[in-house]
C-alpha cells in the first residue's frame, strides 16, 4: 500500500465547515510524513489564493490561515484545476506557495501505484 494521500475538495468559504475538515486530514497525513496532495475543484481554487483561506469556520476549530500554515510547513501541495481556475478568471500569479495549476493527468501521475483518498 502506498504512503501517499489524496484529499480532494470541490467546497469554498461557502461551507467552512467542510474545508477545515479537509484541511485537518491533509494535515495529519502531511504532517505524518505521507507526501500529501490536495486536489481543489469548483469553488475550492479560490482557496489557493493569497489572503483567501483565513477566519475560522467554528466555536474551537482551528483557523484556516494556520492549517494553510501547517499544511505547507509539512510539504503539502496543491493541484489546482486549470479549468475551473481558469472559467473564473483567477490570476495565477497569487497562487500560494505549493499549488500549482494542474489536472487529472498530471494528479493520477502523481498517484502512480496507489494512495489513500478522501474526498469533500
Amino acid at each position: 500500500m502506498s504512503s501517499k494521500a489524496v484529499v480532494s475538495l470541490s467546497t469554498g468559504l461557502e461551507d467552512a465547515e467542510k474545508v477545515t475538515v479537509a484541511y485537518l486530514v491533509a494535515v495529519g497525513a502531511a504532517e505524518s510524513g505521507r507526501p500529501t496532495l490536495m486536489f481543489l475543484t469548483k469553488e475550492a481554487v479560490r482557496l489557493t489564493l493569497e489572503g483567501v483561506a483565513t477566519g475560522v469556520a467554528c466555536e474551537g476549530c482551528p483557523s484556516l490561515a494556520d492549517l494553510v500554515k501547517r499544511y505547507q510547513a509539512a510539504g503539502g501541495r496543491y493541484f489546482v484545476c486549470p479549468i475551473c481556475f481558469n472559467t473564473k478568471k483567477l490570476d495565477s500569479a497569487a497562487l500560494i506557495a505549493g499549488a500549482e495549476l494542474q489536472g487529472t493527468v498530471p494528479m493520477w501521475e502523481w498517484i502512480g501505484d496507489g494512495a489513500t483518498t478522501f474526498s469533500y
